[in-house]
């Protein structure tokens, strides 16, 4: 029998999966699928990572999420209301280029570790 359909209140999610500069709340996690949220500050940067062979979609509530990608000179901004996709194995970092903080919620589906950090790469040593 399948587990029953529950409700996790904003007040039961756990601290999980840390990167520098960056707050990720977990709401649960299953074999294949993991859920919560990113809290990134005001002019945060995060540190280098990728989340193995797990396929990332983050929803921005508010704010604007600013992601890097190894082997790119080019960014992206997403803001309130847009959706991100990271592949799996991605190595990338997210910051945030404004004054307000940023929130995102995560879904990660795939199964893999949820967050591999990761040394930067070269040209930013």
């Amino acid at each position: 029998m399948s587990e029953p359909a529950r409700v996790i209140k904003a007040g039961d999610l756990v601290a999980a999966d840390p990167t520098s500069g960056m707050l990720r709340m977990r709401a649960f996690e299953l074999p294949i699928l993991w859920s919560g949220q990113v809290i990134t500050e005001p002019g945060a940067v995060s540190g280098w990572h990728h989340h193995d062979k797990n396929e990332s979609s983050l929803y921005i509530v508010s704010g604007v999420l600013r992601l890097e990608f190894e082997g790119s000179d080019e960014y992206l901004d997403a803001v309130a209301g847009d959706f991100a996709h990271v592949p799996a194995f991605t190595v990338h970092r997210e910051s945030n280029p404004s004054g307000a903080p940023s929130l995102a919620i995560i879904a990660r589906a795939g199964g893999g570790i949820p967050t591999v950090n990761v040394d930067p790469p070269e040209r930013f040593l």
